[in-house]
Order: structure tokens, then C-alpha cells, then sequence
């Protein structure tokens, strides 16, 4: 026997209620149904007999002459005239205009003979009157009364009927019948709409057991899809799509963790290193001041890393709100060229700008700047002294497209694919020129801009990175560039 929790789960289930739901609809609808038709069939009855009731009412007067000594006059001798007069008598009644009975039939008696008022009201009213009455047996009849007139002009009053028992009896039969055979039909609508609604959540339970089956570790487990266009396949996708949302988001988490502990462990262990030589072997101010010296620059360099690496999650993870505005992306450009024109003179690097007279993008200035300042930062770091950097910024139909091409030391092919994956460096490249999450910028900057991001590059041929925005509204004065600016003269 269930127990009252688990008996009150199962009427609170989905599938009760809409097998409940079903059956209770499904009932109704039988219900009145029956009753319909019960009706329907009533009113044919009903109808059916008065019109028998008024054909007879009309064949009375081929039969009945009140005036006469024999009312009735036919041939007994033919059997159809004797039977329909037999039929027309018996359930009968003649009065006057005044209301007294002339004749009546046994029958019309045990009904009761109609009261003088009764007669003078339907002679008034000019109708005939059609009305239901039981003998003392309980058996109804349907009579049909009204103004007879003979063949002499003289008025009297006639009521005939027939008796409705079988009617009825046939009426209580369909009602017994019929709602007999409901709770048969009732049982069976149960058991389809259990059946259904069991169907009909198949898909519901199949994602709530994926659901139940979902650790960290299988966070990628998909539903198959039904190929049905109907709710739960919309259901279904919702589910799919957040699974791939939960997804991505914890293997954000999971690259966040080991990039910081992976990251963190050689500028930590530096760290304590120093800190272990100052505090066992150094003997003079100078050796523990250079020992603390070492260890900030360490500790710098890991502030660095946590706030490079706090920034990319938030912009990957949504939490970074781009502000887009109408950006002059010429300005923007020769802002950054003439920044780095130092640290690239530092370099002995010949650094060049070719820019267009205008061109306008819809971007969010502080994360293009970022994006500029990266790629120019690395086309600076890793070309050699005597080499150069080249930017050019041209607009073609509804794109902006802003190259930097370097002479540097390039890129082999096998790396390039994972240049833009965080802390990826190339092997042979100077471990202490960056935290090799430039580029990652770089391409994150470049995808929520609606943007794309090409590199091409040969080893000890240098490298060019290629982005494609999309632009703004053309002015007039963009078609025509100007020649290359200022920017473009050697630095020694």
C-alpha cells in the first residue's frame, strides 16, 4: 500500500494530471452528449406525435357529425374506415361551446374530462392546445384539442389523443443504456489518456533522466532531437542549448584555473626562491635590497598575469558591455603609430603608417585602441634592429581593413593556428616579451565587433596580421586616400 507522501506525488505528477485532465474533459463531453441526444430524441418524439395527432385531428371531421343521432358515421363493413374510427374514439371527447360534455371515451375519462373554464379558454384563444396528461395507471398521453365546426356550421369542441408510453419507454431505455455504457468508456479513456500522456512526456522525462545523469565531467551530453517542430522539441533544444551554454562556461572556468596555476607556479616559485637565497645567504644591504628588487619585478609580473587574466574571462564571459560608438578609426590609428614610434625608435624599427583621409566604424573605442596597441606592440618586440613595421588601413565596400606587416623574426606554420590561444608563445620567442595573451585580445576584440582575423607569416620573413571590421557610412571625402603620412620616415 502507498504511503500518503508518495500517493500525494503521484497525484501531483504530470502525467496524473493530464490523464486526470483528459479523462474529466473526455467524461464531460460524453455526459452531455448523451443528454443531447437524449434531448434530440425527445423533441422527435414530440414533434412526430403531434403531427400524427393533428392529421387525426383533421380526419375527425370526415367521420364525426355531432348533429346527427349516430355522431360516427362510416361503413363497418370497410375494415380500414372502422379501424380508423376505432383508433379516433379512443381516446376522445365532444363538448359544446359552453363546456359540456357530449361524449367521451372510457379512456379520455380515466385522464380526466376537461373542466368547462379549460374548454371555453382554448375556444377563446382560437388555437389549438397541445398538452400532456396521465391516467390513473400513470401512462401519459399526449392530447390535441381545439374548435370543431360540422357540416352545418355548428361549433363544438373535440380533443383526441394517443398514449406516449412508448416514447417514453424508449427515451428511459436510451438513458439507461447510455449511461450505462459511460463508466465502460470512462475506464477505457483512462487507461488511453495514461497511455498518451505517458507518450507525450517521453521527450519531458528523457530530459529530466539526462539531467539526473550530469556531473562536471559530462557536461556536453546532448538530447537527440524528435524532428517533430512541436514543443518539446523546442524543449528539447532549450535544454541542448543551455547544456552547451553550462558547457562552455565551465570549461572557461576549467581553461581560467589552469591557465593561473600553470602561469602562476614559475613566478611564484621564483619568487621564493629570492626570497629563500636573501634570507639564508645574503649578508649585506646591497644583496637583500637586490633580492627584494627581484622579487616586486616578480610580483609585478603576477599582478600583471591576474589582471590580464581577469579581464579576458570577463570578456569572454559576457561581463564586459561593449560601448559602440561612431569611431573615427583613421584618428585612431595615427594616435597609436605615433606612440609607438618610440619605443620602436628604442628598436632601430622603421615604422610606417599608409592611412585613407577618413573612415568610420561602429566600435567601442577603448577595445580598438586595445587591439591596435597589441598588434603594434608585437610587430615591434619581435622585429629586429635595422627591420620595419608597416600599418595600412584601407576601406573596401562595408569593411575596414587594418594590415600590420613586420620584417620580423615570423612565425612556422605549425604555430600558427595557436597563436591566439591564451598564453601560447612561440618556442623560440623571448619569454619576457609578453604573457601571450595579446592575441587572444586580439581575437575576442575582433569577434564581438562582427569582425575577422587573418595571419599569414614565414620564419625569419616576417609577419602580417590582417583584421576586417565592419564600417560605417561612407563619406564623400573617404574615396580619395591621402599619400602616406609623415609617420612613414626611418627612425636610426
Amino acid at each position: 500500500m502507498k504511503s500518503p507522501g508518495a500517493l500525494f506525488r503521484f497525484t501531483r505528477g504530470l502525467r496524473f494530471r493530464l490523464a486526470l485532465s483528459y479523462v474529466l474533459f473526455f467524461t464531460i463531453l460524453l455526459i452531455g452528449l448523451g443528454l443531447l441526444f437524449r434531448e434530440t430524441l425527445s423533441v422527435i418524439f414530440e414533434n412526430q406525435m403531434q403531427d400524427t395527432l393533428k392529421e387525426e385531428f383533421g380526419a375527425v371531421k370526415l367521420y364525426l357529425d355531432p348533429s346527427a343521432e349516430k355522431p360516427w358515421f362510416y361503413d363497418s363493413t370497410e375494415p380500414d374506415e372502422a379501424f380508423t374510427v376505432e383508433r379516433l374514439r379512443r381516446v376522445y371527447m365532444l363538448a359544446d361551446t359552453a363546456g359540456h360534455p357530449l361524449e367521451s371515451s372510457a379512456t379520455y375519462r380515466s385522464i380526466g374530462l376537461d373542466s368547462p373554464d379549460e374548454i371555453r379558454a382554448i375556444l377563446k384563444s382560437g388555437k389549438p392546445a397541445t398538452r400532456i396528461r396521465k391516467d390513473s395507471q400513470g401512462i401519459p398521453y399526449m392530447i390535441h384539442s381545439g374548435l370543431f365546426v360540422d357540416m352545418r356550421g355548428h361549433q363544438y369542441y373535440v380533443a383526441i389523443g394517443r398514449a406516449i408510453d412508448q416514447n417514453t419507454k424508449v427515451l428511459a431505455d436510451f438513458t439507461r443504456n447510455y449511461f450505462i455504457l459511460v463508466p465502460a468508456v470512462i475506464l477505457l479513456s483512462c487507461l488511453l489518456g495514461w497511455f498518451l500522456a505517458g507518450r507525450a512526456l517521453g521527450p519531458v522525462n528523457s530530459v529530466a533522466q539526462t539531467a539526473e545523469r550530469i556531473t562536471h565531467s559530462n557536461l556536453d551530453m546532448q538530447i537527440p532531437l524528435r524532428h517533430t517542430g512541436d514543443e518539446l522539441d523546442r524543449l528539447i533544444e532549450a535544454f541542448n542549448h543551455m547544456m552547451r551554454r553550462l558547457n562552455a562556461s565551465f570549461e572557461q572556468i576549467r581553461q581560467f584555473s589552469a591557465d593561473v596555476s600553470h602561469e602562476l607556479r614559475t613566478p611564484l616559485t621564483v619568487v621564493r626562491g629570492q626570497l629563500e637565497v636573501a634570507l639564508f645567504t645574503a649578508q649585506t644591504t646591497e644583496q637583500h635590497r637586490e633580492a627584494m628588487v627581484n622579487a616586486l619585478e616578480d610580483v609585478d609580473r603576477l599582478s600583471n598575469i591576474v589582471r590580464a587574466l581577469l579581464m579576458l574571462s570577463q570578456a569572454e564571459s559576457g561581463q564586459l558591455v561593449l560601448q559602440k560608438t561612431a569611431l573615427d578609426f583613421v584618428a585612431l590609428v595615427r594616435e597609436q603609430v605615433e606612440q609607438y614610434q618610440i619605443p620602436a625608435e628604442a628598436h632601430a624599427v622603421r615604422l610606417t603608417a599608409d592611412l585613407p583621409r577618413s573612415c568610420v566604424i561602429q566600435a567601442d573605442k577603448i577595445q580598438i585602441e586595445r587591439l591596435v596597441s597589441n598588434l603594434l606592440s608585437n610587430a615591434v618586440k619581435y622585429t629586429p634592429s635595422g627591420g620595419h613595421v608597416t600599418v595600412r588601413l584601407t576601406r573596401e565596400d562595408d569593411w575596414a581593413k587594418f594590415v600590420v606587416e613586420d620584417s620580423g623574426v615570423g612565425i612556422a606554420s605549425e604555430h600558427l593556428p595557436h597563436i591566439f590561444e591564451r598564453f601560447y608563445r612561440v618556442p623560440s620567442a623571448d619569454p619576457e616579451k609578453g604573457l601571450g595573451l595579446g592575441l587572444s585580445f586580439v581575437a575576442w576584440i575582433v569577434k564581438v565587433h562582427g569582425g575577422t582575423v587573418e595571419v599569414s607569416s614565414e620564419p625569419h620573413q616576417g609577419t602580417r596580421f590582417t583584421v576586417s571590421l565592419p564600417a560605417g557610412a561612407q563619406a564623400p571625402n573617404e574615396l580619395q586616400e591621402s599619400p602616406a603620412l609623415p609617420l612613414g620616415e626611418q627612425v636610426h
